[in-house]
């Protein structure tokens, strides 16, 4: 989640509309291939992208997981961000309901529904058997350490390896 800005803590207050559910492809959790379900919340004129949460791939890509949204009109709380992560896609940017990426005002332009320039990502619990455990926006910052260590390491070798040059060949003379 680096990638997106998290602007702050919301709840909305609507109608999910199922028949525009969007399978975003590649998500990991703990190993694991999935999709995060993102659904489009009907709020009072407008619509708002909800991500309910991440589910398992099945054996074949064929078959999607069955994952409904709850009926009738729900209370969704979570965290608004400014876009989806954007994940590297091979050529143009897919169309249907398994995509790589969701681009806010293009999923607007398709699905002629108003939406919010807004996603909200779900922490509220929901009895649709998504899990909501969101990486962290700071994971990974151990890798980055990492590297730092292996770069400083790098050149504190490259400085002893000259002072020892170094005296080598001055006593040489």
């Amino acid at each position: 989640m680096p990638d997106e800005l998290v602007l702050k803590r919301v709840a909305a207050r609507g109608r999910f509309l199922d028949e525009h559910t969007i399978y975003l492809d590649n998500r990991l959790r703990r190993g694991r291939p999935g999709y995060e379900v993102v659904t489009p919340l009907r709020l009072d004129g407008t619509h708002v992208l909800v991500n309910r949460g991440w589910v398992e791939a099945g054996r074949s890509r064929a078959v999607l997981p069955k994952v409904v949204a709850p009926a009738g009109e729900v209370r969704v709380e979570g965290l608004a961000l400014a876009r989806f992560a954007h994940l590297l896609e091979p050529g143009s940017p897919a169309r249907g309901k398994v995509r790589q990426n969701l681009d806010i005002r293009s999923f607007e332009a398709e699905s002629g529904l108003r939406l919010q320039p807004v996603v909200i990502e779900q922490h509220s619990p929901a009895p649709d058997g998504l899990v909501r455990e969101w990486p962290r926006p700071d994971a990974g910052v151990e890798k980055h350490q990492s590297y730092a260590l292996q770069w400083y390491s790098l050149a504190g070798l490259a400085v002893v390896v000259f002072v020892v040059l170094s005296f080598r060949r001055a006593g040489a003379r």
